[in-house]
Order: structure tokens, then C-alpha cells, then sequence
């Protein structure tokens, strides 16, 4: 990723609802009037037992996970229909013979993608310069410079690296180092013996990559790459470490990177990745860095070698040839999140062209795409200034209700009150699209050359990136594209929504407010809390990273966030599958304080006035029900066991369920009783936002 880098925590994850109305047996809603599916909900279910199930209850037996994905939703329905838009832009795009317009490049991009029968007459060979310079690099200084080609050619390394703003001096941009290594999701599929499985699989997966590129005995040389991967996770920090800003922020000389971690050519690495010229560089997980570096200085070289032919040819799989692909689908789609069947070609064409949402890190996403183009072309088409105009409404409003919030909180002082205040007055708020569009008219795109699009595409995205770093920091700046169905919270002090994440359930312009501020406020609010939580309490109202809270606040804060994490720590998604409330921690936070804050801006939106009975139900059993709604989806065991070990979000059941036993509003809308499942006694109850 090589962007935003120490940003918050996205929304969503999963970030994958429809606008259509249709039947609740075939897994899409019939949203009402007012913007609610009653059909999905299982109203047999007491709210107190299973809120989660209350509100989706009927939709969750009644909608089957499909084969081609690790799971269904509402959030994947909206995918859906942003990827059938896509789709339609782009097989309208193919048809044009021209090569000069965005129009024209998306179009051929495309294309060449969809000529599967190209692709599998080439098999390996479009990869064959890279395997070829692996094979000629018979040093360690030699591997290491391949690695420093990471984001700009389908090679792995054992660092990645990435530029984003300065968090110690927010107008510059800094270069980071962070640890990488990894063909799995986590360290822990290689440590734990629950992944036994998995990592069997993966060392089989190796194998077959490197029979397909023709390595000397691929066996043998995929048990190396297995050890020698096993040895990373080893040396890795955990995800949980990760979450702290101030101890991923080490600046140090390149000098000083060098006598820190030994062993590695830094010097080739960065030279490699344009950046030989660099002095000054931030090192994240500063821990693991010498234990890595001693790794690779032992490690012999032709396992070195071994392990970045299997990189390469997991990195580029997804465009070559079918046995490529079906390899990849096998381990990282079937095996890792429990998906039974490929998507179909023009979905996977239109991925590889359009990318994903990078704040994951799944390279696949962000790696060699015209993103920022299709972008383009999808909000000219589909995302009207009216939709804007509403989204920044509520915006000014979750503000509002939040900075009220934060003048009565009992637990705050005036002092840790003042700067807060001073902090969200601060904040951007971005909608739909950027201001700028992306350049990409130096951008050669062929319709036959898929793997060359994708090498060129991501030679100018990394190069857009270098080519800034001596340059004042771009405020408009956004680090997710349009069609993108997500939010987020950045190092600009911005918060994000793409266009594609303003659709039904999570948004329509014609529900009721209710529902709307349940939903799309809750996610507003969510991203708002991110710039006061565990991490982003220790970045200031000028971005800079400084803890300015006094001891006192710190100490209130941390004594309520360990208590909610406690609550969490308790979920059991799986038999025997626990959620991690430290890794989890931000998402939790923010989901409570998001949805609080969305009922109280609900509420000052109706001027004093009541709130209308719709239905049978009142204004704020509608914002639990919109907040509720949003995240009705369930996943494959396989892809919930992922996302407990490596994801920073809790499953979508608890995203619901976890709050709103929390709220002291939902135990009155909905008449909660001691005794039912979700009750906490008011003691009990946290309350942070």
C-alpha cells in the first residue's frame, strides 16, 4: 500500500446492498416506503436475545452464501450493482477503437483481460523476464534489490514500503518501511496449530506455482519457502502491536536503518525502488526489523530465490493463464475464506481494472489498475449533486451532535475537551469524488497485453507517488477510489465516502431520515470517533502525532475502552472461535460512539418536533433498525476464522448486537428486560462517545 499508511481504520469491513426491490428468498430486499426491509426481519426473535437477528433474522435462512463468494450481504449486494455499472461502462469502453481517451484505455484494459484464450496460449511467459532476473540474481544484494521492485513489478519482499503524510511534520511527506513476507493473511497461520490445515495447503499451493513456472524441483523448494516463511511470521509482530501509531513511528537515517537491521541491502533496496537518493526514512514494526534482517543474512540464497519465483507467480496469477488462476482461487479464495466457486471472468476483468479497496493491504486490490480513471467515469454517470448535497448535510449534523457530546462527557477535562473540540473543527469531510482527477495520459495501454497494463499501471501509480514526496502535502488528496464501497478516517484528517457507498441500505435519498441517520450517520459517526480513539487520540488537531491528552483522561479512556473489550473478548462467532477485543478494539469503539452519535444528530434534526410513528414504530427503534439493516450479511466459517485472526473489524452479527447492548435508548425502544441475552445492568454499560 503505498499510501495511507498510519490513517485510522476504514468503516467497513467486508466492504463489499442493492437499490432493487425483489424477493427476501432470493437474497435481496424489499426496502418499503420508508426504507426498511420488514420482510428480512424475524420479528419471533426478542430484540433483547438477538438484535442482529431481530431486525435480519428472516433474510439470514432464508439467503444462501453464494458459490462464487465467502459470503452475502447487503454491502456485497451494493458491490454488485456497482460492479454490473462497471461492467457495462467497461464492455461499452471495449467497443471503441481508439486508445488516447480514459474511455478508450479502461476500455482496452478490459479487454485484455476478457481474451482468456491469449492469456492461456501464453501461459508463464509474460512473467518469464521477471523469473529470469531472480535466477541471474545470485546474491543477496542482488534479491534484495529485486524486493525493492515490489511496487512497481510483481515481486515480494520482506519490507514493504510506502509515502504518506509525516505524522511528526504533517507538511511533508515521509517514505515508511514495514514488515511484509507473507503469502498467507497473518502470522498466525503459520504459528498456530488450528491453521494446520491451511498451511498444508498453502506449501501444496507453492508447489503447483512453482511447477507452473517450471522450477527445479518444486517440492523440495516449496518446503523451503514454507520455512523460510514460517521463520518471518516468527520474527513478525502481531496485528495487535500494529495498532499503535507512536510505536510505529521510528524516524531514522537510512545510516541508521542499516546498523538497526544488518544484513540486508538497504542501499540496493531503496535504490531499486527510486528512492536511492532517500537519507531519512520512518521504520514501523522497529522491533522485528533486526530479526528479519538476520533472517534473510542466513538464509541460503537459492531458497531466497524459490520464494520470490513463488511470489512473482502468486503476485501475477490473477492474469495469466487458467491453471494460474485456478490455483490462486484454490488457496486464497476457496481455502483461505471458504468460497466454493471462481467468480465469473468479466467480474474478475472488472476487478483487475477497477482494484478494490486497499485499506485491507490485499495487493490484488491496489496493485496495477486504472482505479482512479474508472472512478471517473462511473461518478459522470452515476452519482448526482443532489446525493452530495444530502451526505453533507447529515455530516454537519453528526458534527454537531458530537461536539455536544463532548462538552458533557463526565469523564473528559477541560483541558483534553479544549483540544478535541479543536481537533473536529479541523476535519474534512470528502463525498463522492475527488476534486483532482488522476493524470493518466502518459499511460500506454494495449488490448493485448494484460500483463503489461498492469506493470505500466503500476509503474505510474508508484511514480505518481515518489514524484510528490519532495512536494507540499495535497490536502484534497483521497486514498480510496470513487467506486469504492467503503469510508474512512485519514492522516489528512479527512473522512472519506465514495460514491459507491452512498446507495441503499447505507443510504437513500428518499427513506426515511430514521433509517438514513441509523446508517449512513452511524458509519459517519463511526469515522468520526476514529480521530479520538485509542490510536487517533494520539494525533493533534494539526496532524502531527502527539498524545494530547492529559494522564487523567487517558487513564478514564482506557479503563472503559479495556471494560468494552472485555465484552468482546467474550463473542464466539465459532465454537471455540473468540473475537480479539485488543485487535479489534478502534472498530468497536468507533461502532458504539458512531451510533450513539447518529441517534443524537437524529434527534436534533427533528427541531423539538416528535418523531413520527412509522409502521408501528417509533423514530428511534428506526435508526437501531437502519443501523442494524446495514450490516445484515453472514460469512463462510472459513472467512470468519480469517477475519478473527487478521481483521481490526468484529463479524457483522456482533457490529450490531456489541453497541446497541451498550446504549441505554435501545433498552427503552425496545422494552430490553434483565434476563435476556444482550442485557447489561446499567453499571455494566459503557459508555465512551
Amino acid at each position: 500500500m503505498v499510501s495511507r499508511i498510519l490513517a485510522a481504520a476504514c468503516a467497513c469491513a467486508l466492504a463489499v446492498g442493492s437499490a432493487h426491490a425483489a424477493d427476501t428468498s432470493t437474497g435481496k430486499p424489499q426496502y418499503g416506503a420508508w426504507g426498511f426491509d420488514q420482510a428480512g426481519a424475524d420479528t419471533s426473535v426478542k430484540p433483547g436475545n438477538d438484535f442482529f437477528r431481530y431486525a435480519n433474522g428472516t433474510w439470514l435462512a432464508h439467503t444462501p452464501i453464494p458459490a462464487d463468494k465467502p459470503a452475502v450481504s447487503l454491502r456485497l449486494a451494493m458491490t454488485d450493482l456497482t460492479e454490473q455499472r462497471l461492467h457495462d461502462l467497461m464492455e461499452s469502453a471495449a467497443q471503441k477503437a481508439g486508445d488516447a481517451s480514459l474511455q478508450d484505455k479502461v476500455g482496452l484494459f478490459y479487454r485484455s483481460f476478457m481474451d482468456q484464450a491469449h492469456l492461456d496460449a501464453l501461459g508463464a511467459k509474460p512473467i518469464a523476464p521477471q523469473l529470469d532476473a531472480v535466477k541471474q540474481a545470485a546474491t543477496r544484494d542482488a534479491q534484495a534489490a529485486l524486493m525493492g521492485r515490489t511496487n512497481s513489478d510483481f515481486e515480494g519482499s520482506l519490507f514493504n514500503i510506502g509515502i504518506d503524510v509525516d505524522l511528526k511534520d504533517i507538511n511533508r511527506y515521509a517514505v515508511y518501511v514495514s514488515q511484509a513476507g507473507l503469502g498467507m493473511p497473518d502470522r498466525d497461520y503459520y504459528l498456530k496449530p488450528e491453521f494446520a490445515k491451511q498451511k498444508a495447503a498453502y506449501q501444496a499451493y507453492v508447489t503447483r506455482l512453482l511447477t507452473l513456472v517450471g522450477w527445479p524441483q518444486p517440492e523440495a523448494a516449496a518446503k523451503d519457502v514454507l520455512a523460510f516463511e514460517t521463520a518471518v511470521a516468527q520474527a513478525s509482530i502481531s496485528k495487535v502491536e500494529q495498532r499503535d501509531p507512536v510505536a510505529m513511528y521510528n524516524p531514522m537515517s537510512v545510516a541508521d536503518l542499516q546498523k538497526l537491521a544488518p544484513g540486508f541491502a538497504w542501499s540496493e533496496f531503496f535504490k531499486a525502488a527510486q528512492l536511492g537518493q532517500q537519507k531519512q526514512v520512518v521504520v514501523m514494526e522497529k522491533t522485528a526489523f533486526p530479526k528479519l534482517a538476520a533472517l534473510y543474512a542466513k538464509t541460503p540464497v537459492a531458497t531466497l530465490q524459490a520464494w520470490q519465483a513463488a511470489r512473482i507467480a502468486d503476485n501475477a496469477a490473477y492474469y495469466l493463464s487458467d491453471p494460474f488462476e485456478q490455483a490462486y482461487f484454490e488457496m486464497h479464495d476457496k481455502t483461505l475464506a471458504g468460497q466454493q466457486q471462481i467468480e465469473a471472468r468479466w467480474k474478475r476483468g472488472v476487478h483487475a481494472v477497477s482494484g478494490g479497496d486497499c485499506g485491507f493491504g490485499e495487493r490484488l486490490a491496489c496493485f496495477g489498475n486504472l482505479g482512479w480513471a474508472v472512478g471517473q467515469l462511473y461518478t459522470e454517470k452515476y452519482f448526482p449533486a443532489s446525493s452530495k448535497q444530502k451526505i453533507e448535510a447529515l455530516v454537519a449534523n453528526l458534527k454537531a451532535a458530537y461536539r455536544v457530546r463532548f462538552k458533557k462527557l463526565d469523564w473528559m477535562g477541560p483541558e483534553t475537551r479544549r483540544e478535541a473540540l479543536k481537533k473536529l473543527d479541523t476535519y474534512t469531510i470528502k463525498v463522492g469524488y475527488p476534486d483532482h482527477p488522476r493524470d493518466y495520459a502518459n499511460v500506454v495501454i494495449h488490448g493485448d497485453d494484460l500483463t503489461g497494463n498492469v506493470l505500466r499501471a503500476a509503474q505510474a501509480d508508484w511514480s505518481f507517488y515518489v514524484n510528490r514526496l519532495d512536494k507540499p502535502v495535497d490536502r484534497s488528496d483521497w486514498s480510496m477510489t470513487p467506486q469504492t464501497n467503503d469510508a474512512y478516517n485519514g492522516s489528512l484528517r479527512d473522512i472519506v465516502f465514495p460514491a459507491a457507498i452512498l446507495q441503499p441500505p447505507i443510504f437513500d435519498p428518499n427513506a426515511d431520515p430514521a433509517i438514513n441517520y441509523g446508517a449512513i450517520g452511524g458509519v459517519i459517526g463511526h469515522e468520526l470517533t476514529h480521530g479520538f480513539d485509542d490510536q487517533g487520540r494520539k494525533i493533534d488537531a494539526s496532524g502531527a502525532l502527539r498524545d494530547w491528552w492529559t494522564p487523567a483522561d487517558a487513564k478514564a479512556f482506557e479503563e472503559r475502552a479495556k471494560k468494552l473489550g472485555a465484552q468482546y473478548d467474550a463473542f464466539e462467532p465459532l465454537p471455540g472461535v473468540h473475537i480479539n477485543g485488543n485487535l479489534t478494539m478502534g472498530e468497536n469503539i468507533a461502532d458504539l460512539g458512531g451510533l450513539t452519535l447518529a441517534l443524537d444528530a437524529y434527534h436534533a434534526s427533528l427541531h423539538g418536533q416528535p418523531a413520527p410513528v412509522i409502521d408501528g414504530l417509533t423514530g428511534d427503534q428506526r435508526v437501531f433498525l437502519g443501523w442494524a439493516q446495514a450490516w445484515r450479511g453472514k460469512l463462510t466459517d472459513d472467512a470468519i476464522r480469517r477475519q478473527v485472526t487478521s481483521d481490526p473489524h468484529s463479524p457483522r452479527a456482533f457490529r450490531v448486537n456489541g453497541p446497541v447492548r451498550n446504549i441505554d435508548a435501545w433498552y427503552q425502544a425496545f422494552g430490553v428486560q434483565p434476563g435476556e441475552k444482550l442485557y447489561l445492568d446499567p453499571k455494566d454499560r459503557v459508555r465512551i462517545w
